[in-house]
């Protein structure tokens, strides 16, 4: 996650650097350095951000499930984890996903899959940069 598109999430959220510490359970030095790029998010963080993003959308219900997006056929829908546990919404949240046809384990590979799909800006306006 690019410094810039941290701010503008703790932005969105309508949170002070104070609060967002707090919420992401993180030093307020930590979310300072973050925003300013000497620091680089960690991936817990940026699950976490983009989780509560997600969850502050009215209509979260309404989100369009990860393989109904991606077009995914009925046997792969069946071996994702998001579909075991009805959260296609939540889909780049899950590990062990199924994303171009095999589990994703790492969340820096995942996040790029995710980042150049449809399913995360589905979710959150994310700019796709993935630096």
């Amino acid at each position: 996650m690019h410094y810039s598109e941290f701010h503008a999430f703790r932005q969105k959220l309508q949170k002070t650097q104070k609060q967002l510490s707090e919420l992401l359970g993180t030093s307020l030095k930590a979310i300072q350095s973050f925003e300013q790029g000497w620091r680089k998010v960690p991936g817990h963080i940026e699950r976490q951000l983009l989780f509560l993003l997600t969850m502050k959308k009215k209509d979260v219900k309404k989100i369009r499930s990860c393989w109904e997006i991606q077009n995914c056929p009925p046997q792969t829908r069946q071996l994702c984890p998001a579909w075991e546990f009805k959260a296609g919404h939540l889909c780049w949240f899950i590990n062990g996903t199924i994303c171009q046809g095999k589990p994703q384990n790492s969340w820096n590979h995942k996040m790029k899959i995710c980042r150049k799909s449809d399913v995360l800006s589905n979710h959150v306006n994310v700019t796709g940069s993935g630096r």
